[in-house]
């Protein structure tokens, strides 16, 4: 017999996500282990930088494997008409501006769990877009999003 009273088992990346759907859509890809050791949880990579047509599809993705998600902070400098609040899924997700430039957003599942996700310029070329999330997604990344960026885009490769 189940007691309602028990807390609910906190969900974690699931290993090996990865959705790629059609196109104009979230391309995203998540650190595959529980330990959440690397600088950055994940990649994604949207198709225009109007957060309005972009940021539902990211949310709703996140959210079939995260559970909710409360916030997401964004570089406003970075993004054409940036909300301060929008719906998914009947749940109310807060916007905050943060100057944490064009290649992060931060999403935070709960009050304190954040997950940080690099951003790939829309108009990546595909190599360079699934090398910098490739890249992104290691447990063992030491770098952050904008040198992922720096190395993908000039072909120099990760480094280490």
């Amino acid at each position: 017999m189940t007691s309602s009273a028990t807390p609910p088992v906190p969900r974690r990346l699931p290993g090996g996500v990865h959705e790629a759907v059609r196109p104009g859509c979230a391309l995203l890809r998540l650190e595959t282990t529980e330990s959440r050791k690397g600088v950055l949880d994940g990649a994604w990579w949207p198709r225009s930088r109007d957060i309005g047509a972009e940021l539902p599809a990211l949310l709703s993705a996140l959210v079939a494997h995260l559970g909710p998600v409360s916030r997401v902070g964004l570089d406003a400098a970075a993004w054409e008409g940036l909300p301060t609040r929008i719906v998914v899924d009947d749940h109310v997700v807060h916007i905050d501006s943060f100057p944490v430039g064009d290649d992060t957003v931060l999403i935070t599942r709960g009050d304190r769990d954040i997950f940080s996700l690099l951003v790939v310029p829309p108009d990546a070329a595909p190599h360079a877009a699934r090398a910098a999330m490739a890249q992104a997604v290691r447990a063992d990344n030491v770098s952050d999003a904008e040198q992922i960026l720096i190395d993908t885009v000039s072909g120099r490769g990760p480094v280490g």
